[in-house]
């Protein structure tokens, strides 16, 4: 990927249009209902919230409608994942996803940072000095443009050009979360395509005939995410999961949830 010559957005996240009611929902018994236009009336999530205090966003995509799993939370603004890899391609601090960055000896808390790694590798293991050094690569001045210019959050990077997202200044909401997701699926963020699409491909977590599961973890001070969205065939979902915990257990709450509506 050819560097850009624009002269000056990433784990984030503005209204919502349908409500989500904690009953039962109508059942679906084929794997493949999605493609038969899938119908979820009303979404039943309760159960897998037992054990953490959280929300869940579904929207589909096709339909323009969306279903909340607590109201109160999905609005509350937290501590993301930011689009650094999405502005950093865009400017040209990387040139792709296998752009390296050399591990600088430091030990570090989890053992698979503690060597070098790609963007690629850098997105899947969530690893932050590889983002921390983009960051500055990027430079304040650029990733305060970008943030804007996406409309990202409350777009405040004033804790730091490499420690902004790391629970300090910038906060975003779920359900601006949700609405990023979907802006990124359908390419409709201010991006070059070739962003665009690099990003997504990053994104992927697993392929079959007929899905595609887009996703994005993300963990601190207590707070995990998981992002993303799903393709079955021709229908689309984005979807986010904040909850008090990390963001391994914000992937496995939307996994079951997924499943359990023959999403994924």
């Amino acid at each position: 990927m050819k560097k850009r010559k624009m002269s000056a957005v990433f784990l984030a996240f503005i209204g919502a249009a349908g409500l989500l009611f904690t009953t039962s929902v109508q059942p679906i018994s084929e794997a493949r209902a999605a493609e038969k236009n899938l119908n979820i009336k009303k979404l039943d999530v309760d159960e897998f919230f037992a054990d953490h205090d959280g929300t869940f966003i579904l929207r589909d995509m096709n339909k323009d409608k969306t279903f909340i799993y607590n109201h109160e939370r999905a609005n509350q603004r937290f501590a993301p994942k930011v689009p650094n890899a999405l502005i950093g391609l865009q400017v040209g601090a990387v040139e792709d996803e296998y752009s390296i960055k050399y591990w600088d000896g430091v030990k570090r808390e989890i053992d698979i940072w503690n060597q070098d790694h790609t963007l690629g590798s850098g997105m899947r293991h969530s690893v932050v000095w590889y983002y921390q050094a983009m960051s500055r690569d990027i430079g304040e001045s650029r990733m305060k443009e970008w943030i804007e210019k996406i409309s990202y959050g409350n777009q405040d990077i004033s804790g730091g050009i490499d420690q902004f997202w790391l629970s300090s200044t910038l906060k975003i909401s779920p359900i601006e979360q949700v609405d990023f997701m979907e802006r990124l699926y359908k390419e409709n963020l201010p991006f070059d395509k070739d962003v665009m699409k690099t990003v997504k491909r990053m994104m992927i977590q697993e392929e079959e005939d007929h899905s595609t599961l887009y996703g994005k973890t993300g963990s601190g001070t207590g707070i995990g995410w998981f992002v993303g969205f799903v393709k079955i065939d021709n229908r689309a979902y984005s979807f986010v999961t904040n909850i008090d915990g990390t963001g391994a257990e914000a992937k496995n709450i939307t996994m079951d949830i997924l499943k359990k509506y023959k999403l994924y």
